[in-house]
């Protein structure tokens, strides 16, 4: 199944000045070997945003290059809109980008590779798939 990387995935395996081999940048680079990564132009925005020398953003940017956006549809939008109402109406908060991934991935039937807490709490009244980590063996 294809996933669709969240900012937070991206920004752990891409902008962290030292680099870890975390699970999460670990399962990453597999993801991207095997071809099932996908990205939409809001989380390279997101992404991209923020940083404060001009050389990691072109570093950045060229990574990403290697990625194309997903189409975002205007029934993509109002999807978002509905899945927003949805969980302020349970109590849950998210950002309309949060909610934007959510939507693309319902209707791509995609799985959201993410480390944001909030999603597995969207997970509770959306239909939403998230992506489980496999297991790594130590040593």
């Amino acid at each position: 199944m294809r996933v669709l990387a969240d900012t937070s995935v991206w920004s752990e395996a891409l902008r962290r000045v030292r680099r870890v081999e975390t699970d999460v940048v670990r399962e990453f680079r597999h993801l991207i070997m095997e071809h099932r990564v996908d990205i939409i132009g809001p989380i390279r925005q997101e992404v991209l945003s923020g940083l404060r020398e001009n050389a990691q953003f072109e570093k950045l940017e060229t990574h990403l290059a290697a990625f194309h956006d997903l189409p975002i549809t205007t029934e993509d939008y109002i999807t978002a809109a509905r899945f927003f109402n949805t969980c302020r109406d349970k109590g849950v908060q998210g950002s309309n980008t949060d909610f934007l991934i959510c939507a693309v991935a319902v209707r791509r039937q995609i799985a959201i590779y993410t480390t944001d807490k909030d999603f597995p709490l969207f997970a509770k009244h959306l239909p939403i798939d998230l992506h489980k980590e496999r297991e790594f063996k130590r040593g």
